[in-house]
């Protein structure tokens, strides 16, 4: 009988997204197993990208116990992102291996493997970090690098809007907010990149939410309207701004979700990043093979308590513009 391998991760998009290589992982050394993917509601239409993933379910029906983990008669699994409560379902569902690290106290009552490593005194990749979790399953596992890790992905994406961008110029996303996960670049630098862009072959597109727009424009009043770039901020949902992001070439951001879903699509990825440890892209960089990474060249101790990041302001419009220019012209 195949294996069902269950996959828990119920937090944010962007650690969604890295943890999505999993499924395809375990696929290609499990070719017959099933994937089932527990996350939160809001990150559906993102594990559903994933053509490695056969079933979705959303946490809150396992609270609710509207399903039982029981039905899908898994063998393993793995709590990628610890959750008290998925863990207490799965020891009443008797799944037989129950894999978490030993750095939650309640995994030691509800786990039946436990793994000894810290994500946040580790060096690795978050997404190496995840391999750790399913590594004893086979030795090959052990042997992916982290440049391989997006091979994994799976995203298949079938567009049902067309949003008519420019065939002559190069489609650039700039989201310059990130609901907090990340220290921001400015938006007083997004304004300048704008500018600085203005006379290129690029068309420019700003999105966020309808909130993010108005703390922008608590800012800078005029920024749509002195500005070339478009306005689609609070104009799509999370559906259609996927599909967006699909059909565009490029998206400028910090360390956020819609970053690392550019980079799954294969899309030119270009990431703002703070040097703190616990933010650095040696932890948290968007994985694919059209990535570009921005940050300063040290780590930074003393922005750590403070939302707004000197280090990550220091990073000029201009070095980034020039790199756009570039792989217009290629």
């Amino acid at each position: 009988m195949p294996k069902t391998f269950i996959i828990s991760r119920t937090d944010s998009i962007g650690d969604v997204v890295l943890t999505l290589p999993l499924a395809g992982i375990l696929k290609h050394f499990f070719s017959d197993c099933k994937i089932v993917f527990i996350g939160n509601s809001y990150t559906k239409t993102i594990i559903e990208l994933s053509k490695f993933v056969d079933f979705f379910v959303d946490k809150q029906d396992l609270i609710t116990q509207k399903l039982d983990l029981k039905s899908f008669h898994a063998s393993h699994i793995f709590f990628v992102f610890p959750d008290i409560e998925i863990a207490k379902l799965a020891k009443i569902a008797k799944i037989s291996v129950r894999v978490g690290t030993s750095h939650r106290w309640y995994h030691w009552l509800y786990c039946t493997k436990l793994l000894h490593f810290s994500r946040k005194k580790s060096d690795l990749h978050e997404a190496e970090l995840n391999l750790k979790l399913i590594s004893f399953l086979h030795p090959e596992i052990t042997k992916i690098t982290k440049n391989e890790i997006a091979n994994f992905y799976g995203f298949e994406l079938n567009s049902l809007t067309d949003f008519e961008l420019s065939s002559q110029k190069f489609n650039l996303i700039l989201h310059p907010k990130s609901k907090g996960s990340a220290r921001e670049w400015s938006i007083y630098h997004y304004q300048k990149l704008i500018s600085l862009l203005a006379n290129e072959k690029v068309s420019i597109y700003i999105t966020g939410t309808a909130s993010e727009k108005m703390a922008i424009l608590a800012e800078i009043p005029d920024f749509f309207s002195n500005s070339a770039a478009i306005d689609m901020m609070g104009k799509m949902t999370l559906s259609e701004f996927v599909e967006f992001i699909n059909q565009a070439d490029g998206l400028v951001a910090c360390s956020t979700g819609p970053l690392h879903v550019a980079a799954a699509l294969g899309k030119n990825a270009i990431g703002i990043y703070a040097p703190l440890k616990v933010l650095h892209p040696n932890r948290w960089a968007a994985l694919g093979k059209n990535v570009k990474l921005f940050y300063k060249n040290e780590i930074c101790s003393t922005c750590i308590k403070t939302p707004i990041c000197d280090c990550v302001n220091s990073i000029e419009a201009q070095s980034i513009a020039k790199y756009i220019v570039s792989i217009c012209k290629n």
